[in-house]
């Protein structure tokens, strides 16, 4: 049987946790998903579960990819190994010769390369897809309104980091872990505002108090995504309305009882391969805001 070093079953053990970390990740931005789609919205339930099938399949291709990796190049390493000490027996006047590891390795730098290549062709193709299309509208939209895209990372608090952003132009220094501490505790003290309006995803039925409180222990603990109801939240929470810029429908505002100036995020459906994410916005001409209560 194959000896297994200390260090390749840690660089295992890592990349393991680190899937483990990421299909965690990716339920609860599903889940988010799921949650911004209407029940009896057959359509769109259908074309979401095309989308959640098409994100599970790419993450379970992208995690057998990096495993099957893994174990590449740690065969490689070994085999480096046994030919380095090969090579010190071998006379200094024996014609070099090029080893079957670093064939590989030239090969697999070729084929890198090449894939890089496909990337930057990609990318002048998609000058005419939908993330291309969406971005000229909103950024016509915006221009309008003097305004224009502040990028926000996406990493699953996106919506978080939008409004932390926002904040910070009125002297506002709330961290996205205090934003998503408040929701979750304005959430669990108003069950009946938003139990209302989550399903299991399994059975379609409306969350138990036991799902919900999980539902609001993601939201403070993992980097669940957040939508409609939590930005309904953060509203009230921060006493301020807070508008949602989209490409292809009219501005969305919550909070509208409120009557200070809006915070402002920008939808997007098509920016990243997850789908849906949130960038806050900054003027073209920047102009002092006032201070968050």
């Amino acid at each position: 049987m194959e000896a297994v070093s200390a260090e390749e079953l840690d660089e295992e053990e890592q990349l393991v946790r680190r899937h483990r970390k990421e299909k965690k990740e990716l339920q609860a931005k599903i889940q988010g998903m799921k949650n911004a789609v209407p029940k009896n919205d057959k359509k769109r339930r259908k074309q979401l579960t095309e989308d959640v099938a098409k994100l599970e399949a790419e993450m379970e291709q992208k995690h057998r990819e990096e495993l099957e990796q893994l174990k590449l190049t740690s065969k490689e390493n070994k085999i480096d190994s046994v030919a380095g000490n090969i090579s010190n027996l071998v006379l200094e006047n024996q014609p070099l010769r090029i080893s079957k590891a670093q064939k590989r390795r030239d090969k697999k730098a070729a084929l890198e390369k090449e894939r890089e290549e496909r990337i930057a062709e990609a990318e002048v193709e998609n000058l005419t897809g939908a993330r291309h299309v969406e971005s000229e509208k909103l950024a016509q939209i915006l221009a309008a309104r003097q305004l224009e895209i502040k990028q926000i990372p996406s990493d699953g608090h996106c919506m978080y980091r939008a409004i932390e952003d926002q904040l910070k132009e009125r002297d506002c220094t709330l961290t996205v872990a205090a934003l998503r501490s408040r929701t979750a505790d304005y959430m669990h003290s108003h069950v009946e505002d938003f139990l209302p309006f989550l399903t299991n995803p399994n059975t379609g039925e409306v969350y138990t108090p036991e799902e919900f409180g999980k539902y609001c222990d993601d939201t403070v603990n993992t980097a669940a995504w957040g939508g409609q109801l939590e930005l309904r939240a953060l509203s009230h929470i921060l006493r301020t309305p807070i508008e949602i810029i989209q490409a292809d429908s009219p501005p969305i505002v919550v909070g509208e009882e409120y009557p200070k100036k809006p915070l402002i995020l920008v939808y997007m459906r098509h920016a990243y391969g997850l789908g849906e994410h949130y960038n806050s916005v900054t003027r073209l001409v920047h102009t002092a805001a006032g201070n968050c209560s």
